[in-house]
Parts: structure tokens; C-alpha cells; sequence
């Protein structure tokens, strides 16, 4: 172990003091860190292989290419060759600093300018140690590279077997097709959370115009995790998956987008159903990791999606295409999974919270506007197609009651708070206003499928295969790091360790 140390620091000694140039390991030591803290930092956004090609050749291939270019070039031009020395130190310290500005916060011009100069300066300063700065940064590689491993582990050994269901579902055959139009408003708390003193707001008039539009409502509805991805997944694979790993302080299982996009068993199960199938969205977010959209139709090509896109780059009227697309596609059956973020929940940092009221008063004026957009989608859908299943179901709740989501992470001993977190809208306008008799087992968001194709099929048979109505979250703080049962299937607020 030491003669490998010993060796290793004479191997640096010899290639700090020697007076060669190396302009494709300068190219390499500058994009490495930037690209592995990048995937450190965003693991679950860029895990395609289509953005790995797109990283490597951006932070490596591309400086890779420069860096030797230009060192030729001002080697062999005469003009140049007195800016000789600072060439690779600027180019070194220039990229480096771009690539880790950009990876951190974006396309943030007066960020970048700022550092860019420090940069230029502090490579002018330092060119006669450019090797050594080489030799940190590709330590701190080192140091990034290790932090990758577990995530890198958990993606090679991501198992989808969390997904297989315990009957034939994925066979049921549809006695009746009506259109079926899925509705997500992002973070809308359900109607009888928002009467209770947490959310404290009146919406009366809103749950008028849903039941006098042949909507029934489904109080003290709620999900079973607390996040867009978390829940979703589980929705559309009627399956809980207990965040893959109940030892882990991650927040999202590996892979929830591209379940999300059709990798799932509803969109499946429409398919075999002769449905075409339509995702219209808002923002990119379900798209950023560029998975597989298996869905017919998606209004967001990821032509218009940026390889750095945290997920809220594109934004577009999903109502534009449902216009559309209602007009067009009157001979077939259809299903429509459209999200709209709004409400959304409360902020979800400390630096930007307004306070527990503030932040109430916010998630309330865009409760506001979402219900301006629903009333909106109802009425264009009710217009198109009289005899259309429209579901309006979010996806959580608000956290109304926090300064932030973060403190869904810290063990409560408020109820409410509990509550706020997972409590979650329901509305169906059933065909002919005729709501099945099994109804009473929408409690959850995992189950809301299953209960829709028993309707469709004319089989309560598949009621028999029902997930547990029980609410999960991600414990950090106040208790042992884990996975913890939060609501009972009786609706019960508990705490107990998965």
C-alpha cells in the first residue's frame, strides 16, 4: 500500500515539474468534475443515455477538441506564440468554471460574466502552476466519482418487479368506452381539507359549479406519497412502491418518469382497449431525463427540451392541443392525461418561504387561478363530448400550514399538518351522472385505476386486488432516517417505521 502511495506521488512530482504540455488532460481535468457533479447533483434528470452522449460530448469531446486546436495553433503561428503559456491555463480555467457555473445555477449571464473574468484573471496569475491545479481538479473528480457510486449502483440494480400486479388487470377487456379525460391540477388539497382552520378558504362556489356540471365529489381523498413523481408512479402503476427502499433518504424511486410517461400499466391497458392515448402538459418537467414517452400523443417534443432543463424551460397552454385534438379525433376512443402546476404547494425553500401565512395567502391566490383553469377545461370538454368520463385528481397537497416542504421531512406531531400534505382533490362526472356503487373504495390515489376499469369492464372482481389506502413519506429529521406509514387505511394519522 505504501510503495503504491509512494509511487503514485512520484508520478505527480514527475508530471508537475516536467515542462511538457498536455492540452487534451488540461480539456479532460476541466469537464470531468463539472460533468460528475452535474450527475451527482441531478442523478435522476440525466440518467438516458441520450443526454450521457450529449454530456460527454459537451464537456469532454468539445474542450478535448479546442484545447488541442488552439495549443497547436499557438505554437506553430508566429504572432501567437508569445501568449503561448497562457493559453491552456486560460482555456483550463475558463471551462472549468463555465461548466460548473452552468451545472450549478444555469444560464445565468451575470453569474457567468463575474466568474468568467476571476477566471481569465486568476489562470493569468497562476499559469506557471497549471499542472498543479490539474492534479486538484482531477482529485476532486475522485472525490465526486466515489459520491456517484451508490447512485450509480441503485440505477444498474433498479428492479421494476414493485410494478407486477396480482391479477389479469392488464387483460381487462372495456364493455364500455367512453373518452376518459384525467385532469391533474398540481398540489389541489381536497375539498374538505381546504374547509378545515390549516387552508381556512371557501370554495364554495367552485364545488357548485363541479356538482351543477354532474360532478361527484370525493372529500378526505388523499395520496399516498407526497410528491408529483412519488405519486404518480404509484398511481398509474396501481401498485405502492414504498420509494424502492426503505432505507433510503432519497426522496423519488429511480425511473418514476418514464412510468409516468407510459412505461406503465394503464397506458397499457388503454392501448389494449383500442384508446389513443394523449399527455398534454404545462412545463417539461416529467420530461427532463428525455425517458420514452409512450403515449400516442405528447404536446412537448423533446426537440424543445434543453439538455440542462430542470423541468419549467418549456411552458405551453395544454388547452390549445385538447382543443384540437377534441376536434379531430371524434371517431376514436380516447384517453387524456393532462397536468397543469397549479396550485402547486408552498415554497420549497427557507430563503424564499413568506412565512407559514404568507405562504398560505400565495398557495390560495394560485388555488384561484387553478380553479379559473379547471372550470375552463371542464366547459370545453363538456362541449366537445357530453358522454366523457372527466377525472379531476391531484397529485398531493399543498403543505399549507409549513414555511416549506422540507418540514414534510421532519416527523410531526400535528395532525394537520399531516393531513395538508397528503390530502388531495378528487372530482368524477361519471356517464349519465351515474356513479357505481363501488365508489366508496376511492380513498387513495393507487387505487383510483383499478376502481375505473372495474367500472369500464362491468367486473368487481378486479376490486378484489385493491392496494392498502395508506399514505407513506421519507422521515430525515426527528426520528431514524427511513420510509414511515403517516395515514392509516382508516384515515387515521400514525407514525410507524415501513
Amino acid at each position: 500500500m505504501i510503495k503504491a502511495i509512494n509511487k503514485i506521488r512520484t508520478r505527480i512530482i514527475s508530471f508537475v515539474n516536467n515542462d511538457k504540455d498536455y492540452p487534451i488532460l488540461a480539456a479532460i481535468s476541466a469537464g470531468l468534475y463539472p460533468l460528475l457533479y452535474y450527475y451527482n447533483s441531478n442523478f435522476t434528470l440525466v440518467n438516458s443515455w441520450s443526454q450521457f452522449l450529449f454530456f460527454i460530448i459537451t464537456y469532454l469531446l468539445i474542450p478535448i477538441g479546442v484545447f488541442s486546436l488552439l495549443s497547436v495553433s499557438f505554437k506553430r503561428v508566429l504572432r501567437l506564440k508569445k501568449l503561448r503559456k497562457y493559453v491552456l491555463p486560460v482555456l483550463n480555467f475558463t471551462v472549468f468554471v463555465f461548466l460548473v457555473i452552468i451545472s450549478t445555477y444555469g444560464f445565468k449571464w451575470m453569474i457567468l460574466s463575474v466568474s468568467l473574468i476571476v477566471a481569465i484573471i486568476l489562470a493569468i496569475l497562476l499559469q506557471k502552476h497549471l499542472k498543479k491545479v490539474i492534479v486538484f481538479q482531477l482529485l476532486m473528480t475522485l472525490l465526486v466519482a466515489f459520491k456517484l457510486v451508490p447512485d450509480l449502483y441503485r440505477h444498474v440494480t433498479y428492479s421494476s418487479k414493485w410494478m407486477d400486479l396480482s391479477d389479469n388487470i392488464e387483460n381487462v377487456e372495456f364493455v364500455k368506452k367512453p373518452n376518459v379525460y384525467v385532469i391533474q391540477p398540481d398540489g389541489y388539497a381536497s375539498f374538505s381539507e381546504l374547509k378545515k382552520k390549516t387552508y381556512n378558504f371557501d370554495n364554495s362556489h367552485f364545488e357548485q359549479f363541479l356538482t351543477g356540471n354532474g360532478f361527484k365529489l370525493y372529500n378526505d381523498f388523499r395520496s399516498n406519497y407526497k410528491t408529483t413523481l412519488s405519486s404518480n408512479s404509484s398511481m398509474f402503476a396501481m401498485k405502492h412502491h414504498y420509494y424502492n427502499n426503505s432505507n433510503s433518504k432519497q426522496n423519488e424511486l429511480y425511473n418514476t418518469r418514464k412510468t409516468i410517461l407510459g412505461d406503465n400499466p394503464v397506458v397499457s391497458i388503454f392501448k389494449n382497449n383500442q384508446y389513443k392515448t394523449f399527455l398534454l402538459l404545462d412545463i417539461s418537467y416529467l420530461l427532463v431525463n428525455r425517458a420514452p414517452i409512450l403515449y400516442d400523443y405528447c404536446n412537448i417534443d423533446y426537440s424543445e427540451v434543453p439538455y440542462l432543463d430542470r423541468g419549467f424551460t418549456v411552458n405551453k397552454d395544454p388547452l390549445i392541443d385538447l382543443k384540437q385534438i377534441l376536434e379531430s379525433n371524434t371517431e376514436t376512443n380516447n384517453f387524456f392525461f393532462i397536468e397543469r402546476m397549479l396550485p402547486m404547494h408552498i415554497t420549497n425553500d427557507y430563503s424564499d418561504s413568506k412565512g407559514i401565512e404568507g405562504e398560505r395567502q400565495i398557495y390560495l391566490a394560485q388555488l384561484k387561478t387553478a380553479n379559473d383553469w379547471l372550470t375552463e377545461v371542464v366547459q370545453l370538454i363538456s362541449k366537445k363530448d357530453k358522454n366523457g368520463i372527466i377525472i379531476i385528481a391531484a397529485d398531493h397537497g399543498g403543505f399549507v400550514g409549513m414555511e416549506t416542504t422540507l418540514e414534510s421531512s421532519i416527523k410531526q406531531t400535528d395532525d394537520g399538518l399531516v393531513t395538508s400534505v397528503f390530502s388531495t382533490a378528487l372530482a368524477i362526472k361519471w356517464p349519465e351522472n351515474k356513479a357505481p356503487g363501488f365508489d366508496v373504495k376511492l380513498k387513495t390515489n393507487v387505487n383510483l385505476f383499478r376502481v375505473l376499469f372495474s367500472y369500464l369492464a362491468n367486473d368487481k372482481g378486479y376490486l378484489e386486488a385493491l392496494e392498502v389506502d395508506k399514505s407513506y413519506t421519507v422521515i430525515k429529521e426527528g426520528a431514524p432516517v427511513g420510509i414511515y406509514e403517516v395515514i392509516n387505511e382508516n384515515s387515521e394519522v400514525v407514525f410507524n417505521k415501513h
